[in-house]
C-alpha cells in the first residue's frame, strides 16, 4: 500500500512537472497571411512547446491560416481581407507582363502607379478590418477579460499594433517590414551615406552619383509613404488615439524588434538595443527524405541534384517561362527536384522530376544538392545560407530583387531577370554556379559565418519573448527619440539657440567697439582743436 502511495506521489510529481501551462503565459498573436504566416507559425508552434498559451486573430478568408489548430485558438473576424490563391495568381501574371514590357519609361511609371494605388487600396482594407475589430464591443470585452500578456505581431500590417495599443499589452514584433517599409528605418538611426534604400540594388559602399541616387529615392519613398500611408492612418489614430499621436510612435514604442535577418545577409549599419536579430530561426537540421525521393537523388551520382521552388505563393510560372526553364534543366547531367503546379512543359527531360511540394529543408540539407534555384523569399534564401547551398535567383516581387542582390554581392548567387529569362541564358547561369568553385565556397563560409553563434536564434527570439511577459515589458531597451520632434531630434533648436547666442555676442561685441572707437575718436579730435 505504501509503495503504491509512493507510485502515486511520484506519478502525481511528474505531471506537475510536465503541465504545459503551469508557467506558460497567455499570448495574442496577429499575424501577416502568406508566407509571412510560414515564419510565425514556426514561433508559434515553438511557443507553444515551451507551455504558453496562443490564440490567433484571422480574417474569414484566410488563405494560410487555419481556424483549427493543435498550436492555438482562433479568433475569426468576419472580414475578407482579400489574400486569395486566385487573386494573387492574377496579380502576379499582371506583374511579370508589366516587367517584360518595361523597357519603356511609360510603363515603368504606370507600373510604379499601379503599385502604389494597389498599396493604398490594400491599407485602406486593412484599417476597415482594424475599424470593425475596435468597434465590436463584445470581442474587445472577450479580449480584456483573458489577460494576455502581450501581442505578438508582424508590422508589415498595422492591425496588430493598433489593437495592441487599445488593449494597453507589451508588443513583440517579428518584423522585417513596416508599414513604411524595412524596419530598422522605423527604428534605428539610418544615415543615407551607407545605408542603400531598399530596392535600389546599393551596398554600403556608394559612390557619390550612387548616393544622390539613394537620397533621390528616398524622397520617392516619402512621398510613397505619403500618399498609401499617411493618407490613411493619420486620420485613424487621430480618431482612436488623440490628436497629438503620430501613428508611427505606435510602432517606435513596440518592447522588442525580433529581425529576420542578421549581418550575414544585412549590410552593417546602426542597431538599437531593443532589436534582436534572429534570421535563420525556422532552420534546422534535415531530416531523412521518403525513399522515393531518396532513391531519386541517390540515382543522381556524382553530377547531384538540383532543388527549384518559387516559394509558398507561386506553384507555377507562365507556360512560355516553365518551357524554357523545363528546356534548360533537360541540357543537365544533374538531376532535377522541381515545385511546379502548372501544365506539365513539353521540354521537360527524363531528369526532371515535378512536385506539387517538396520538403525544402530536407533537400536543402542534403549533401547531393548543388543548386538552389529560388525566388527570394526571406525564408528561402536563409535556409540556402544555413545548409551552404549557392543560389540561382529568379526574382518575382516585393523585396526578392533586393534579397537577391545581396546574396550577388557576397558572391554567393546569379540572379537573372524573369522578363527576360530563356533557356540559353537560365542554362548558362545553372551551369556557372554549378562549375564555379568560387560560389560554393563563399556560401559554405558565409554559413559557417551564419551558424557560428552562442545561442540558436530561435532559442534567442523565444528568451526574449518570454522576457517581455516576466517583466511586463521592456522600457528599458526602447528609446524615447520617437517622441522627439525632427527639430528636437536633429537638435535643430539648440544650433539654432547658439547661433543666436553667438550672433548676439557677435553684435554686443562690435556695438562696445564702435562705442570705444567714438570715444577715442571724439577725444582725439578736441585735443587737436
Amino acid at each position: 500500500m505504501t509503495r503504491m502511495y509512493q507510485l502515486s506521489l511520484v506519478t502525481l510529481a511528474v505531471l506537475l512537472c510536465s503541465s504545459p501551462l503551469i508557467n506558460g503565459g497567455k499570448i495574442l498573436v496577429y499575424p501577416l497571411d502568406g508566407s509571412h504566416w510560414v515564419n510565425m507559425k514556426v514561433i508559434i508552434e515553438e511557443l507553444y512547446s515551451r507551455g504558453h498559451e496562443l490564440t490567433v486573430m484571422r480574417p474569414s478568408d484566410s488563405w494560410y491560416i487555419k481556424a483549427d489548430s493543435p498550436y492555438y485558438k482562433s479568433i475569426t473576424i468576419n472580414f475578407t481581407a482579400g489574400f486569395d490563391e486566385e487573386g494573387f495568381g492574377s496579380f502576379l501574371t499582371t506583374l511579370l507582363t508589366m516587367q517584360k514590357e518595361s523597357n519603356s519609361l511609360w510603363t515603368r511609371i504606370a507600373t510604379e502607379y499601379d503599385m502604389t494605388l494597389q498599396a493604398y487600396l490594400w491599407h485602406e482594407q486593412m484599417l476597415q478590418m482594424a475599424e470593425g475589430i475596435f468597434k465590436n464591443t463584445q470581442l474587445m470585452q472577450n479580449l480584456n477579460d483573458s489577460k494576455y500578456d502581450l501581442l505578438l505581431t508582424d508590422p508589415a500590417i498595422a492591425g496588430g499594433v493598433l489593437l495592441g495599443h487599445r488593449l494597453g499589452l507589451p508588443l513583440v514584433f517579428n518584423v522585417r517590414w513596416t508599414i513604411q517599409g524595412e524596419g530598422h528605418l522605423a527604428i534605428a538611426p539610418s544615415p543615407l551615406s551607407y545605408i542603400p534604400m531598399q530596392y535600389t540594388l546599393l551596398t554600403d559602399k556608394m559612390t557619390f552619383t550612387q548616393r544622390i541616387r539613394n537620397l533621390l529615392y528616398y524622397f520617392y519613398t516619402r512621398l510613397q509613404t505619403w500618399y498609401t500611408i499617411d493618407l490613411n492612418y493619420k486620420p485613424f489614430v487621430h480618431r482612436h488615439f488623440g490628436s497629438d499621436v503620430h501613428y508611427m510612435e505606435l510602432f517606435q514604442s513596440a518592447d522588442i524588434w525580433l529581425m529576420r535577418n542578421d549581418f550575414t545577409f544585412e549590410f552593417p549599419r546602426p542597431t538599437m538595443p531593443n532589436v534582436v536579430y534572429m534570421a535563420g530561426f525556422q532552420c534546422k537540421p534535415s531530416k531523412p527524405l521518403s525513399k522515393e525521393l531518396e532513391d531519386f537523388v541517390q540515382s543522381s551520382g556524382e553530377h547531384g541534384v538540383i532543388v527549384m521552388t518559387l516559394g509558398t505563393l507561386v506553384a507555377k510560372l507562365p507556360e512560355d517561362i516553365a518551357e524554357d526553364i523545363a528546356a534548360a534543366f533537360a541540357q543537365l547531367p544533374q538531376k532535377v527536384i522541381w515545385r511546379h503546379t502548372g501544365k506539365r512543359p513539353s521540354t521537360l527531360g527524363n531528369n526532371t522530376l515535378l512536385l506539387d511540394w517538396l520538403p525544402q529543408n530536407d533537400l536543402l540539407g542534403h549533401p547531393k544538392t548543388k543548386v538552389f534555384v529560388a525566388h527570394g523569399g526571406t525564408n528561402g534564401i536563409q535556409e540556402a545560407i544555413y545548409h551552404g547551398v549557392p543560389l540561382v535567383g529568379l526574382p518575382l516581387m516585393f523585396d526578392q530583387h533586393d534579397n537577391f542582390f545581396r546574396m550577388e554581392a557576397r558572391g554567393v548567387a546569379k540572379v537573372l531577370d524573369i522578363a527576360t529569362v530563356n533557356r540559353d541564358n537560365f542554362l548558362e547561369a545553372l551551369r556557372e554556379v554549378l562549375y564555379e568553385p568560387s560560389y560554393r565556397d563563399k556560401m559554405k563560409k558565409l554559413s559557417n559565418l551564419h551558424r557560428d553563434q552562442p545561442m540558436k536564434p530561435m532559442d534567442l527570439a523565444i528568451f526574449w519573448i518570454e522576457f517581455v511577459m516576466r517583466h511586463k515589458g521592456a522600457p528599458h531597451l526602447r528609446t524615447e527619440s520617437y517622441k522627439m520632434s525632427k527639430i528636437q531630434y536633429y537638435s535643430i533648436d539648440v544650433v539654432a539657440f547658439l547661433l543666436t547666442v553667438v550672433l548676439l555676442v557677435f553684435t554686443v561685441f562690435i556695438c562696445v567697439v564702435r562705442f570705444v572707437c567714438s570715444r577715442v575718436f571724439c577725444r582725439s579730435k578736441v585735443k587737436k582743436e
